[in-house]
């Protein structure tokens, strides 16, 4: 169980993207990414607005946050332009991990659109009450997984003649939307802990509808289409 005043929620941000050039403030249904993150964590009905973070350098981000009246973290240009390349380090993207008055963070992917307040919710709930250090959010998986070897990564059905996915195993695939861990643990370059020692991150299952991820052009141009029509009928509420 952790104290909601240690732990923090981070947006990060940046003008820098090579597949979809500024697509953090580029029109996008009226509005702009950014914005639509930060307004879904106002609305959120359990974290507090005060522990709400937004990192980002370049100016057109800083007055997005400032004009929500959120707390902004000047990264640098550093932290900016960081490619994860040799002999870079993740505090270099994290920049804030020994610079925030708090112990813990829940990392948002301002990048979904999708991504609803009553997921972040929960997920941040889950956070909270876990005596896990790091959580990581999940896409549950009914379907049938080989490694290019060609090695069954889950086991097929016993007595299953055909493919049935109703059948299959689950599994889980990196949603790549809600993130969750020590601040200090950062210096040590760990992100929320070893994948590779099972039960060390904590996985919590999320929708899959909420974790859209806009990487590319064609992705920021359906997911928009997608939105507008939504947020029409009234399925999408910010």
């Amino acid at each position: 169980m952790k104290n909601i005043n240690d732990v923090c929620v981070i947006v990060q941000a940046r003008l820098s993207s090579e597949r979809c050039p500024r697509k953090m403030v580029k029109p996008f249904a009226g509005t702009t990414l950014t914005d639509i993150c930060l307004e879904k964590l106002i609305a959120s009905s359990v974290i507090p607005k005060e522990n709400i973070i937004l990192s980002v350098h370049e100016p057109e981000l800083v007055a997005i946050g400032e004009k929500h009246g959120i707390n902004v973290f000047h990264r640098s240009q550093k932290s900016a332009f960081w490619d994860g390349g040799e002999g870079t380090h993740i505090k270099d993207m994290y920049e804030w991990w020994d610079k925030v008055p708090f112990k813990f963070t829940v990392f948002i992917n301002a990048c979904a659109p999708m991504l609803r307040t009553q997921t972040i919710d929960s997920f941040f709930n889950s956070y909270l009450n876990s005596s896990s250090d790091g959580m990581f959010a999940v896409l549950p998986k009914k379907n049938y997984f080989w490694n290019p070897a060609g090695d069954m990564i889950n086991q097929w059905p016993e007595g299953e003649p055909c493919m049935n996915t109703k059948a299959v195993e689950e599994t889980y695939e990196a949603a790549h939307c809600l993130y969750a861990g020590r601040l200090d643990n950062i210096g040590d370059g760990i992100w929320m802990g070893d994948f590779n020692t099972p039960g060390d991150i904590e996985l919590v299952p999320m929708p899959e509808f909420d974790a859209f991820d806009i990487d590319y052009e064609w992705e920021f141009k359906a997911y928009e289409s997608m939105y507008i029509q939504l947020k029409k009928k009234g399925d999408i509420h910010v």
